[in-house]
């Protein structure tokens, strides 16, 4: 019998496919935006430039300032200078530093943003904002931040180098696996979450052998989309809590924190999710441990395995342990002080995940 559920379906307008950029200023004009604030990361200031170019004086300027982790600094130059410059909407051009600025700047002042993705990370997708200050990062949802559009150009991502390719995708996948043990998941959702894991489990070594392979980069902009979609539906859990602490406290990198972390911490509720292992062992070619292959897959993708080569020291661990159990998230399993440091110990050394005794 299907289970009772409830599904909310969120306001956003999706184009997809090569070539989705050109559609850009369509998008603008249903908008009925005028002056659009280009916001991106330094990195990526080029392609910002170029997509403003695009648009023309419907482009109030570009601010090439998005970092990692939505500083509360950033946010406030970047919501300073839409007012300054009478913006009436933000084009966020870039992975989760971008979109997450753009997210600030509407949690602020409501304006609509439009995304264009160039990374994986599924940001996009979602109502959920985070800003850090004073080593702490804080998250909410609020439809406010939401895109009213998202455009996904697979030739948006042909400059995202192969280990950001791979650490990128492996953070979409960890929206999957939490949506598929959270609690008010619901039987849409986990179709998503399968789907959206098996197409990028299966297009990332594609991509990374291959940087040019646009069908490759197109099926993985696919399983980000699914997998952004679940973040937005579902609670956050385990896994997302410790990546914020992580992240917040120690600023480490976010994608590659993710990659590390997410088969630790699958490890860890594997035991309280069978239905979520039978998912996962689907979308990946029949694994009878997930937490095994994902963390097999970062291998093969040349992605990072253990949070010490993030620059993490082991002394960190007891912080990050105190971070986790003061604003604990839902999780399938109870969260204990000793097996998040027992988790955090083997992220930490690179250890093959096991799951801890319950």
């Amino acid at each position: 019998m299907t289970p009772a559920f409830t599904y909310q379906a969120l306001p956003m307008r999706v184009v997809f496919g090569a070539g989705a950029l050109a559609k850009l200023p369509d998008e603008v004009d249903a908008l009925g935006l005028t002056r659009v604030l280009v916001l991106c990361s330094p990195e990526q200031e080029d392609t910002g430039r170029a997509v403003a170019a695009a648009l023309g004086d419907r482009a109030a300027g570009v601010l090439p300032e998005a970092r990692m982790h939505v500083p509360v600094e950033v946010a406030r130059r970047a919501r300073e200078l839409a007012a300054e410059l009478g913006a009436d909407g933000c084009l966020a051009v870039g992975g989760g530093s971008a979109i997450g600025l753009g997210k600030a700047i509407a949690l602020e002042h409501d304006l609509p943003v439009i995304a264009v993705p160039t990374t994986y990370a599924g940001s996009e997708m979602t109502p959920v904002w985070g800003l850090t200050e004073g080593g702490e990062k804080r998250t909410g949802r609020d439809l406010r931040v939401l895109p009213r559009s998202v455009l996904y150009d697979p030739a948006m991502t042909l400059t995202l180098p192969a280990q950001l390719s791979a650490t990128s995708g492996m953070n979409a996948i960890a929206h999957a696996v939490e949506g598929l043990y959270a609690p008010d998941a619901s039987p849409i959702v986990s179709l998503m979450a399968e789907e959206g894991t098996r197409a990028l489990a299966g297009a990332l070594p594609r991509v990374v052998a291959d940087g040019s392979d646009l069908e490759a980069r197109g099926q993985a902009q696919y399983g980000a989309w699914l997998c952004g979609a679940v973040l937005a539906a579902t609670t956050m859990s385990l896994h997302h809590k410790l990546c914020h602490a992580l992240g917040g406290t120690l600023d480490l990198p976010h994608a590659q924190t993710h990659t590390v972390v997410l088969p630790h911490a699958l490890a860890f509720n594997q035991p309280a999710a069978p239905q979520a292992v039978a998912a996962l062992s689907r979308a990946l070619d029949g694994a009878a441990d997930p937490a095994r292959a994902l963390w097999e897959l970062a291998g093969r993708l040349d992605a990072p395995r253990s949070l010490r080569e993030l620059g993490m020291a082991e002394t960190d661990i007891p912080r990050i342990v105190d971070a986790v159990l003061g604003s604990p998230y839902a999780n399938p399993r109870p969260v204990t002080a000793d097996g998040v440091a027992s988790l955090l110990r083997a992220a930490w050394a690179g250890e093959v995940p096991a799951a801890l005794p319950r």
